[in-house]
């Protein structure tokens, strides 16, 4: 996670959003349910061999029905609670002075972009006491469909929440809520610029007209995750969660995997379920 703020850049265009049909059948994908999408996935998945401590979890947006693969041990979020951080920081400051506004909108720009932890502490800290901020982020899972996750004490004046137990399930309904939610459209589109230290798993991706937008998360060692969407060429979306997380692995080793992950990802990727907010 490095420590530097970058220049301004500019926020690309993102696809517009409309509406994905859920019936009786449950969320529905192209016209057919998605647990069918899910059982072609969860063999070729298999098929894939990707070891034990690996996990995915996928939500179309619109949909109610989370596909898993892998492990779904609940593991630490990292760097990847800045996104919800960043979105309860730059709601907060709406009100404040356009100078504050500035330093805010680069903070978050540093703290998604270069996942630099100097500049989501100072999200946190404009987010009030240790318990206002965590109620604030708090309130932004909840909007984004996770109604579950219990976001870590600050323990330690520098805690940004990273130590919050974030299960891939709820990660993936709060990525797929994210992009419906006002005010996230600065925040995904520097999620879809992230600096070199973050181009990997989703990132590889690659597609003509497929988009992907990212936020990486790692500790000193075991566990590398990441959060985002891929975006198609008609607008429909797909939230990611994936995980590595194996005793003794180096974050060199969970890249790795998390490549794997992708690459599995790109050789699905027409038969992947994606929607739009509904």
């Amino acid at each position: 996670m490095r420590n530097r703020r970058s220049p301004a850049r500019l926020i690309t265009a993102l696809a517009t959003i409309g509406a994905l049909t859920v019936g009786a059948a449950g969320c529905q994908v192209d016209g057919q349910p998605a647990i069918g999408h899910g059982a072609s996935l969860q063999e070729s998945y298999a098929a894939a061999q990707l070891p034990a401590g690996v996990g995915v979890a996928l939500l179309p947006l619109g949909g109610t029905q989370v596909l898993t693969f892998g492990d779904q041990t609940s593991e630490y979020a990292w760097s990847t609670i800045k996104v919800p951080l960043a979105l309860a920081a730059q709601r907060h400051a709406a009100g404040e002075s356009a100078d504050v506004r500035a330093d805010i909108d680069a903070a978050i720009e540093s703290a998604i972009v270069d996942s630099d932890n100097d500049a989501a502490l100072a999200l946190r800290e404009s987010l009030g006491t240790p318990d206002q901020a965590r109620a604030r982020v708090t309130a932004v899972l909840r909007e984004g469909g996770d109604g579950d996750v219990q976001l870590a004490p600050i323990d330690d004046p520098e805690d940004i929440f990273g130590l919050t137990r974030w299960p891939l399930a709820g990660s993936a309904r709060f990525a797929a809520r994210l992009p419906c939610m006002p005010g996230s459209q600065q925040i995904l589109g520097f999620m879809g610029e992230v600096s070199a230290e973050q181009e990997w798993g989703l990132h590889s991706i690659s597609a003509p007209g497929v988009h992907t937008a990212m936020k990486g998360g790692w500790g000193e060692a075991d566990e590398v995750r990441q959060l985002g969407l891929i975006t198609w060429p008609d607008g429909r979306q797909l939230a990611v969660a994936m995980l590595s997380s194996r005793e003794g692995e180096t974050t060199g080793e969970g890249i790795a995997e998390l490549d794997r992950v992708a690459q599995w990802l790109q050789e699905n990727l027409e038969a992947l379920p994606r929607g739009r907010c509904d």
